[in-house]
């Protein structure tokens, strides 16, 4: 195996293992929602007048946004995923050169080189 194929390899298990993460805080914050919509629900609990601490409802926003973002980082992990599985990792998907091992090092997940990924972004 080259050093290339060593080094994907290698960044296919941190794929997996970073998958495993996202999946372990979109539980855990599913669990915090679940709980602040428990609370909500209770009729004593009465935050919104309360100056000294958050409002229920700015927790439960905050929550929403953590696990939305978790849940892209984790659609983007699947399709690098997918991209291991069918032999196309690490091949920009905008050009069609191999993206340096060292962008993949950085993030995983990039499925452009820098140049591609520049230019998208404009």
């Amino acid at each position: 195996m080259s050093d290339r194929g060593a080094a994907l390899a290698a960044l296919a298990g941190e794929l997996e293992r970073r998958r495993s993460e996202i999946d372990e805080r979109i539980a855990r914050l599913d669990r915090d929602d679940a709980l602040l919509r428990r609370d909500r629900a209770d009729g004593t609990a009465d935050d919104e007048h309360d100056p000294e601490g958050s409002t229920l409802s700015g927790e439960w926003l905050q929550v929403e946004a953590l696990r939305r973002a978790a849940r892209t980082e984790r659609d983007e992990l699947d399709a690098a995923l997918t991209r291991v599985a069918d032999g196309t990792y690490g091949v920009c998907v905008g050009c069609g050169r191999q993206i340096p091992v060292e962008r993949l090092q950085a993030r995983p997940s990039a499925d452009r080189c820098v140049t591609c990924a520049g230019a998208r972004s404009r």
